[in-house]
């Protein structure tokens, strides 16, 4: 793609998700949304493939269809109650609609059937800003709205999305589909606690963005799309593979990396808001997920490919991919557990 148009359509990008965290207006931000589908769409398509052009337009379908949802969700709100502000949404059929399409947006179960299929047909670069900066807009707009939203619905969406993200993940070959699953279970648990303590959900928001990046930049690197491929990275980068099995474990939530934090503070103010069922809910459902992380890292860390792999053996050459960015977030995905004593003394504040 040439970089001047791919300039202009990161910028536009950028401009979509700022405009929509600016506005208090529902169509504003209607309008900085679509900004953001329509930015993102030709960076999708780019590769010329069958599968790329098929995921492009699920994607644009499910998009334009949550923001039609928005739309009516605004104007029947502006119809009743006669506010179009994001923060006076108050009659029960506009918040629930309006809640619907931003889960639909986002890729919260049970309307979560695009996102896998989506993430598969296109490339990691591209996955990887879809996994998150496109989470961004709508989180913004779901944190405004959700102290008018019923929270027993809030928290069906959140079980729901942890189950169906642990469940669909299970029985993956394919790594994109594998995050993407792995994006519906940790994008459950933000929604899960959004009603309680909205600065959980944010930190949540944070500390995924971070891992996920780190798990994509890693697999790009690897040039990995399989769990047959994953067990040859380990003879091209040793340290890689070693770093890149923590940052899933991290994914998973196990306590001595970064990804525990959420889901230990999460479950700690589920307990204190009078919900154990629920508390207890979730954390079986992270197991469901932290199987399908442990299958990686087996694949990537203690098995030696057969010689009969149907899989290209790639060259052992010299990386020429910017690790920079790959070594901040790892660090960050692996060592930010001692600091919880700051930041839940800065939630408190």
């Amino acid at each position: 793609m040439n970089p001047y148009v791919l300039t202009i359509l990161l910028s536009s990008l950028g401009l979509g998700t700022v405009l929509t965290f600016a506005s208090s207006h529902w169509l504003l931000a209607w309008m900085g949304l679509e900004i953001n589908t329509l930015a993102i769409i030709p960076i999708m398509a780019r590769q010329h493939h069958p599968r790329a052009i098929e995921a492009t337009t699920k994607y644009f379908l499910t998009q334009a269809t949550a923001a039609a949802m928005i739309l009516f969700a605004s104007t029947t709100n502006a119809w009743l109650v006669g506010e179009w502000e994001i923060h006076q949404l108050s009659h029960p059929l506009a918040t629930t609609t309006a809640m619907l399409a931003l889960a639909l947006k986002l890729g919260l179960a049970p309307v979560h059937f695009w996102l896998p299929e989506v993430l598969q047909g296109i490339e990691l670069t591209t996955g990887l800003i879809l996994s998150t900066w496109q989470k961004l807009a709508p989180f913004a707009l779901m944190i405004q709205v959700a102290p008018t939203i019923n929270s027993s619905l809030l928290i069906t969406l959140g079980l729901l999305s942890t189950l169906v993200g642990g469940w669909g993940g299970l029985n993956q070959t394919q790594l994109r589909k594998i995050l993407a699953y792995s994006s519906i279970a940790h994008l459950g648990w933000m929604v899960l606690i959004l009603k309680f303590a909205p600065s959980l959900t944010l930190l949540s928001l944070l500390l995924y963005i971070i891992m996920t990046s780190s798990a994509f930049l890693a697999l790009k690197t690897n040039n990995s799309l399989t769990i047959n491929t994953l067990a040859t990275s380990w003879t091209k980068a040793p340290t890689l593979a070693a770093l890149t099995t923590l940052v899933l474990l991290s994914l998973g939530g196990l306590p001595p990396l970064s990804g525990f934090m959420p889901k230990w503070l999460i479950l700690q103010e589920l307990t204190k808001q009078g919900l154990p069922l629920s508390a207890t809910l979730a954390a079986m459902a992270a197991l469901l997920s932290l199987y399908f992380y442990l299958r990686l890292c087996y694949a990537m860390a203690l098995t030696i490919y057969p010689n009969t792999l149907t899989a290209t053996a790639p060259w052992r050459l010299n990386f020429t991919h910017l690790t920079l960015p790959l070594s901040v977030v790892t660090i960050l995905a692996l060592g930010l557990l001692p600091l919880t004593p700051a930041v839940t003394a800065m939630l408190t504040l």
